[in-house]
């Protein structure tokens, strides 16, 4: 603690600047913590005592819950939803989709290391022209147009692997959706016993499509900016390091930075899980609708329905 200590600015070594801004923290964490309670009891009012009872709970207290259960979040439930769905996605370790998933990676990792080569070239060619040496600029430049080979087949087979992965994917979860749809007379079920899924051919074609191209697109997306931001920060603690530059305040700054700007992106974005989900329904509902007039068009046609 004395090391850290010592390592930081004067400024916040004076006690009262520390002692504002740690009591100004556990303040805004305690409100935080504390406005959803105050909130909820000042909207309740006096006479929640007498609230219709649902299994010993008021009513309120009762919905609250429910909807706080079917809220989308990273909870128990997510991660065992996630569990049956990798074993339906590889269903052993030796699989096309796990082989095509090892080669997506690779490609992904390739591309984090041209990129950082690429930016290694700008700066030698940078230096270059500063130091007005044509032979070496002709050089770099050589290496930098040469390097545009790789680099364009890599972004290809990105591409082209994310593609097969996708198709990997429909084709497993389109097998095991139809195997369960087709047994012990189901289809019969959800079309005239059960009105839970209205659009089950919505379901079993276009959701299961775009589900597979997601969750193919959400893996690059995931994992090509984690590893960017590991090995850009990487080189540029190495390279500070080597100029004997100190990197331990600069990283708490851009640590507390990263953490505020992710939570005010969280607060203030919109919920794009209900909107995907409110575009699928609708999706679902006139390709019902569709259907259904299909279905009926001879007696639409006869009673004047379409007018």
């Amino acid at each position: 603690m004395s090391v850290v200590y010592s390592k930081l600015p004067s400024q916040l070594k004076r006690p009262s600047v520390a002692r504002k801004a740690v009591f100004l923290l556990i303040a805004a964490y305690g409100l935080k913590k504390l406005y959803p309670y105050v909130s909820a009891r000042l909207k309740r009012g006096p006479s929640s005592p007498h609230l219709p009872q649902t299994n010993g709970e008021p009513l309120e207290v009762t919905e609250r819950r429910r909807k706080k259960r079917t809220s989308p979040a990273v909870n128990r439930e997510f991660l065992e939803r996630l569990s049956r769905l990798l074993r339906i996605l590889f269903p052993r370790i030796f699989c096309k989709e796990l082989g095509l998933l090892g080669f997506h990676s690779v490609a992904l990792i390739s591309r984090t290391f041209l990129s950082i080569y690429v930016a290694n070239l700008d700066g030698k060619i940078v230096k270059t022209i500063v130091k007005k040496d044509p032979q070496a600029f002709v050089w770099e430049l050589t290496k930098w147009l040469l390097i545009a080979i790789p680099a364009t087949f890599v972004n290809s087979a990105i591409r082209y692997l994310e593609g097969q992965l996708t198709l990997a994917f429909r084709t497993r979860l389109v097998t095991y959706a139809y195997q369960l749809y087709f047994s012990n007379q189901t289809y019969y079920r959800v079309s005239n016993m059960d009105g839970r899924l209205a659009n089950p051919d919505q379901s079993l074609t276009e959701d299961i499509v775009m589900f597979a191209g997601s969750v193919a697109h959400l893996y690059s997306n995931l994992t090509k900016p984690i590893l960017d931001v590991v090995m850009t920060c990487y080189t540029l603690i190495k390279t500070a390091k080597s100029k004997g530059a100190n990197t331990t305040w600069p990283s708490v700054i851009a640590g507390i930075v990263v953490a505020l700007t992710a939570k005010i992106l969280r607060a203030f974005s919109p919920r794009f899980g209900k909107l995907v989900a409110e575009e699928a329904k609708r999706k679902g509902d006139l390709r019902y609708m569709h259907s259904r007039i299909i279905a009926n068009s001879e007696e639409i046609a006869f009673y004047g329905g379409h007018k």
